[in-house]
């Protein structure tokens, strides 16, 4: 049997790539701006995301209440709006509480802005790991379950 290079199917995969990356980096860059400048205008945000990917910090109860996505909203108040290269944190009022929150860019899944009818929708990334961090999880549930207490020594290089 003969391969081939199924160079249309591989082009349009990148380009998926590529826009996702693009129009996440626009995101990053429209917080940026939002946590110097504030928001312009009748400008607000809506901000879905996973709230089970890996790197998200939020409330336990607010995890218990949006156990797989959650929709923010920055429009009056926020506070502590920080942007790092992979993610940015945020201090949102939930019933007059205030209550800080991680967001990797990686977990957003839609990003709206109603007052300019502008939105995108985001492909979620799967949360990678490498095979040693697999053998660390099996390993630890293995003996999770015979009850035992896991010694730190069992996972280091010899």
């Amino acid at each position: 049997m003969t391969k081939t290079i199924d160079y249309k199917q591989r082009m349009q995969s990148e380009m998926n790539a590529l826009m996702q990356v693009a129009m996440k980096n626009m995101v990053k860059s429209l917080l940026e701006e939002v946590a110097v400048d504030g928001l312009p205008g009748a400008h607000h945000f809506f901000i879905t995301f996973k709230t089970s990917h890996a790197g998200v910090d939020l409330a336990p109860w607010l995890k218990d209440k949006f156990p797989d996505e959650m929709t923010i909203v920055m429009q009056e108040w926020f506070d502590n709006l920080a942007i790092m290269a992979d993610r940015f944190t945020i201090t949102l009022n939930f019933n007059n509480t205030p209550e800080p929150m991680v967001i990797p860019f990686d977990a957003i899944t839609a990003f709206a802005d109603p007052s300019a009818e502008f939105g995108l929708r985001f492909d979620t990334m799967p949360t990678k790991t490498t095979p040693a961090e697999t053998q660390i999880d099996v390993a630890v549930e293995e003996i999770a379950k015979e009850g035992d207490v896991v010694s730190l020594d069992t996972f280091r290089k010899k």
